[in-house]
């Protein structure tokens, strides 16, 4: 055990000594006038081959390296030019100065202030980020809002007349959601589908909804809302 170290931290050290051990020898050096015998930068730390040099220059590294990430998100600062953008959302015009790498979906949540859409994985797994753009339902969190061209509807936009969407009314008739977070994404998801005439079955409806998860596992009862709005809808 001597040969190996007596514990992790000296086996990580490559010392075969107590860490009390220099601890202690630490403790007592700093109390002892240091006279000629002051340690220089290249004295080793704790009985190893690593210099307090080299200890100095990581921290520096480490701490310089912090001062660039975004305290928000972790991510690095940089210095990214504006661009201009002209989206039609809901049938309004908006015109929006910004990072060319913005998400459509952080566009509508973040500049437009329109939240319905929500940012659930954020890799276009779940779904919960759908809109609708030209018609087609698209995932926005895998959308650059400046290669967008075409009308984007949101949930807030899906019944501009404020009466409930004919889909929103079977999803509140079938108990089609528990905790709501995805429901923005199916909804707008299953407009497409009844559409795209992806309803003729049960079996289908689960195939061409399948790009939606939902964590409460409402599945029956958004095929069952899905069933109801085809009617409502086909009838205009």
């Amino acid at each position: 055990m001597a040969e190996e170290g007596c514990c992790r931290f000296c086996r990580v050290l490559g010392t075969t000594s107590s860490p009390k051990r220099y601890a202690r020898a630490d403790v007592e050096d700093a109390m002892a006038d240091p006279g000629d015998d002051a340690p220089d930068d290249e004295t080793p730390v704790w009985g190893t081959d690593i210099s307090r040099r080299t200890v100095l220059v990581a921290g520096t590294a480490g701490s310089t390296s912090m001062a660039f990430l975004d305290p928000a998100d972790g991510r690095p600062r940089r210095n990214v030019s504006r661009t201009p953008v002209e989206l039609t959302v809901n049938g309004r015009r908006q015109h929006l100065e910004i990072d060319p790498r913005t998400t459509l979906l952080d566009a509508l949540r973040e500049h437009l202030n329109l939240t319905g859409s929500k940012k659930g994985c954020d890799h276009g797994q779940c779904g919960a980020c759908t809109v609708h753009v030209g018609g087609r339902r698209v995932l926005s969190c895998l959308t650059l809002a400046a290669a967008v061209r075409e009308p984007v509807t949101t949930i807030e936009g899906l019944s501009p007349d404020g009466a409930l969407h004919p889909m929103q009314q079977a999803f509140i008739d079938q108990d089609a959601f528990q905790c709501g977070y995805c429901t923005p994404g199916q909804i707008m998801s299953a407009v497409a589908c009844v559409r795209e005439g992806h309803t003729g079955s049960d079996a289908e409806i689960r195939e061409f909804m399948s790009g939606n998860l939902c964590r409460c596992a409402a599945y029956p009862h958004i095929v069952a809302a899905i069933k109801q709005a085809k009617t409502a809808m086909e009838r205009g």
